[in-house]
């Protein structure tokens, strides 16, 4: 196991489909560390890395920061999708939030941040 950080695993990030691909942004790793020291509660990646054919398959965007190793879906143990979205555009307004029923995705787009 490769420990990208003090809460994070390599692992964790990597494609669902097994290609291996689980390249992570510094900048994206060090948003989602802020996230789990501010909550004290563990960070579930539920997609990280999406390779080309993968994201295809799950309805990504054709132009997907997944597909980057950019962006995160992440749900915050014992906390809202929108708490957590809002701490994130409060404390770190250059990331892209996109709120949803049961995750929140973010990323460090260039060009950004977008909001949705």
């Amino acid at each position: 196991m490769t420990q990208l950080s003090k809460h994070f695993q390599r692992r964790e990030f990597a494609c669902r489909c097994g290609c291996g691909f689980d390249t992570v942004d510094p900048q994206t790793l060090k948003i989602l560390e802020q996230v789990r020291t501010h909550f004290d509660q563990p960070v579930i990646i539920t997609s990280g890395c999406r390779c080309i054919a993968h994201n295809t398959r799950v309805g990504g965007a054709p132009n997907s920061q997944h597909t980057r190793g950019r962006a995160a879906d992440i749900q915050v143990r014992n906390t809202s999708p929108t708490a957590v979205a809002d701490w994130i555009i409060e404390n770190a307004p250059h990331a892209s939030v996109g709120r949803y029923a049961s995750f929140t995705h973010i990323d460090t787009r260039t060009g950004g941040p977008k909001r949705w």
